[in-house]
């Protein structure tokens, strides 16, 4: 008789559970480390810096090494503005969703340096192709904090008449494209607009994320692979917080980092610490100034650790310790920055306070403001017209009797 062998599948697992003590290894990486790259460099060139990691903070808050942006302190500090004004906003609209006043919620919490230092590094024209981690962009854009709570009650003055989820933004104005549900899509649509932009002969440069879950589906490699051959104007981000909802980045990643896949691909790849403002900027500012030079795309892992929920209808202490983000060698975004202004000089614990009480101020007169168009709760919504207006300039006549069925029984 012959004894049949059995086979184990290797199943990947978080570095940590619930009941386990978090241990993240120590970052050797240090500012010095990593020279600021060419303009026009070669993808071999990059081969260092997706293996490593770009700082520009070192673990003293102060600023260091080639890739210092050399920021003057009144930037800085209108970052860590729009930085704490998200955070607090965040929490606002989780109370909200709490107590009924919205359906659903996701927050920024640890991420908030991300959209806000790349897109303070960008153009106005450049579009922004976000996921749903990235709101803060409308911030930098000038968006009225009013119409972005309205948007997430889903009343009557929702700028996209409830046809999205909470926080799916689109942002008209700021071309901040609509937050895509089925994620991943946003790539390949990121670069079709990008070889728009080329086509047209505009100075324009896209951006898009995606999180690290993602980017093991088809898109992602899709766009990679359109980009690199047609040197597309876009900045490709992996935003690698560690976890797609409760699966961690290893399911997604073989135990590699993320960025070292853009080089088969012939794209110029880095790897930046994502709770650094300085390095993100400088990291964006510099693929910014590639792509309009028709240098082509650049791909960036943002390393990052998702601090709170993946959204309101999610539990994290069901899959990781409770205080694993404390432990995160990046620390946090906006302590990092403000810790930084302080030791330039710029900067107190006492203006930290006053801008603290302000923009809690600023969120709630926007809440309460909000509100007055409706609620979840309590309305009003936008019309149910809405289903049929707005996408045709000329609706078809199939769904003009559609929409006169809808009247006929809506008015019975």
């Amino acid at each position: 008789m012959v004894e049949k062998k059995t086979e184990t599948l290797h199943i990947p697992d978080a570095p940590h559970r619930p009941g386990d003590s978090p241990r993240f290894e120590k970052w050797h990486w240090s500012p010095e480390d990593l020279k600021l790259l060419e303009i026009d460099c070669s993808v071999d060139d990059t081969k260092e810096h997706a293996v490593g990691l770009v700082r520009v903070l070192n673990d003293n808050n102060e600023a260091k090494g080639e890739w210092n942006p050399n920021l003057d302190s009144d930037e800085l500090i209108i970052g860590l503005e729009h930085m704490l004004r998200l955070r607090i906003f965040d929490e606002r609209m989780m109370k909200m969703q709490r107590t009924g006043k919205l359906s659903f919620y996701m927050r920024s919490y640890g991420e908030e340096a991300i959209a806000i230092a790349q897109t303070m590094a960008l153009e106005t024209q450049d579009w922004l192709f976000p996921t749903y981690r990235q709101p803060g962009a409308q911030f930098v854009r000038g968006r009225d904090m009013v119409s972005m709570i309205c948007h997430c009650i889903g009343n009557e003055e929702d700028n996209v008449k409830g046809r999205q989820m909470p926080v799916h933004y689109t942002y008209r104005e700021g071309r901040y494209i609509s937050v895509s549900s089925p994620v991943g899509t946003q790539f390949s649509q990121a670069v079709g607009v990008a070889l728009a932009s080329e086509y047209k002969g505009l100075d324009e440069v896209t951006i898009t994320w995606i999180g690290d879950g993602a980017s093991a589906e088809g898109d992602y490699h899709y766009a990679l692979n359109f980009a690199s051959i047609f040197k597309a104007p876009v900045i490709l981000n992996i935003v690698n917080n560690q976890w797609a909802i409760s699966t961690h980045s290893n399911f997604a990643s073989g135990n590699q980092n993320f960025a070292i896949r853009g080089l088969p691909y012939g794209i110029p790849s880095i790897r930046v610490d994502g709770n650094d403002f300085l390095a993100l900027y400088s990291v964006t500012k510099w693929a910014r100034e590639r792509a309009s030079r028709k240098l082509g795309p650049t791909h960036i892992e943002v390393l990052t650790y998702r601090a709170g929920a993946h959204s309101s209808s999610d539990d994290p202490s069901r899959y990781r310790p409770q205080d694993a983000s404390d432990f995160w060698p990046g620390g946090d975004p906006i302590e990092r920055l403000k810790s930084h202004l302080i030791h330039i000089g710029k900067w107190s614990e006492e203006k930290h306070e006053k801008l603290e009480q302000g923009l809690n101020s600023e969120v709630m007169s926007a809440y309460k403001e909000a509100v007055k168009f409706g609620d979840l709760a309590n309305g009003p919504y936008p019309s149910s017209d809405a289903i049929f207006t707005e996408v045709y300039e000329t609706p078809p006549w199939h769904l003009l009797e559609q929409w006169d069925e809808m009247k006929r029984w809506r008015d019975e």
